[in-house]
């Protein structure tokens, strides 16, 4: 059954790529979560680092550090659309990096990265000598004007680890099922070993469900495409409607309109505001008054901002800006 499963996920990971993955570059993961974990595990070594997105997901920070993975942030532009800032890059690297991680499309950022910049990662990501590890849980919700593009389409030009998982385009997270996929073309993963290295971990930990496995191809092939119409049509509302009250709130700012994933980052003006002090303060007094749940952007790298998520029915997250706006307004400063 894993095999079968493994080839439907390498056929469906293959469209519109260069090459053809085969089942043996797909391992089946329960969730993405464990897809990060046998990662990482895989490329530690003594003195290691890893290169993360700041905005970016907390999550690899919290298992590199278990792992003895030193952790190194590049920053995401909010002024260029949250590109890579690819100069940092070359700065921040040394002959300890061993891999750098993206997040396409971007939680906590909500943007997607463009064809011509993926191109430029990936030479900047061979320059260094570096392996890519591609965050792709959100692949293809995408509802604004750039289409998604798999890290993977650059595998010739850099080694890919793409990570993935049914948890997002088809809406069932509690299913625990992803993937790793190895995008290696030219064999520079499994002359280097870490191939062999994530086969021989998945050996010893625990499989994905054998009933939900059996469930993937059905899953992934005859899903309706009616279905992902209906979810990025609502997500994109959503989305338009979360940019467009966030820019009539004075003490708030959007630097982008969300084209994917579920979230957007917004930053606070905390010098607009009379008696909050940081994203912590701010997040915390909202929760308590107005019970309206974002995320402070602190655990993210980015403090002064917050996380919101819009994947929520349209009325209820007029609602939520609704007591949002009562919030900002109860605690701007007098003009």
């Amino acid at each position: 059954m894993t095999v079968t499963v493994s080839r439907v996920v390498a056929d469906y990971l293959s469209h519109g790529m260069p090459f053809k993955l085969s089942e043996d570059d797909v391992f089946l993961t329960c969730g993405c979560s464990q897809a990060i974990d046998v990662v990482l595990s895989v490329l530690a070594r003594e003195g290691a680092n890893i290169l993360l997105p700041r905005p970016g997901f907390p999550a690899y920070e919290a298992l590199m550090a278990y792992k003895g993975i030193e952790a190194r942030h590049y920053d995401l532009v909010p002024e260029r659309g949250w590109e890579i800032n690819l100069d940092q890059l070359h700065a921040i690297a040394d002959s300890n990096t061993v891999a750098m991680v993206i997040i396409n499309p971007s939680n906590p950022c909500g943007t997607i990265f463009t064809h011509d910049h993926l191109t430029k990662v990936a030479e900047t990501a061979k320059r260094l000598g570096l392996l890519i590890i591609s965050d792709e849980v959100y692949a293809h919700i995408v509802f604004g004007e750039k289409p998604f593009i798999p890290m993977g389409f650059f595998a010739s030009t850099v080694p890919v680890l793409t990570l993935g998982s049914i948890s997002k385009k088809w809406m069932v997270p509690g299913w625990r099922i992803g993937w790793i996929a190895t995008c290696d073309p030219d064999g520079i993963l499994r002359k280097s070993q870490i191939t062999e290295g994530i086969k021989k971990l998945m050996n010893i930990v625990v499989d994905p469900a054998t009933i939900a496995q059996a469930a993937i191809p059905q899953i992934i092939e005859k899903t309706p495409k009616d279905f992902f119409q209906q979810t990025l049509q609502l997500l994109g509302h959503a989305a338009d409607i979360c940019y467009d009250r966030i820019q009539k709130l004075d003490v708030l700012y959007c630097p982008a309109k969300p084209e994917g994933s579920m979230f957007v980052m917004v930053k606070i003006n905390i010098s607009g505001l009379v008696d909050i002090r940081d994203d912590i303060e701010f997040s915390a007094m909202l929760a308590k008054e107005e019970s309206v749940i974002v995320l402070p952007g602190s655990p993210l790298g980015l403090k002064y901002w917050i996380r919101v998520t819009f994947a929520i029915s349209p009325s209820v997250l007029e609602e939520g800006f609704d007591r949002i706006a009562a919030f900002c307004m109860r605690h701007a400063k007098n003009t």
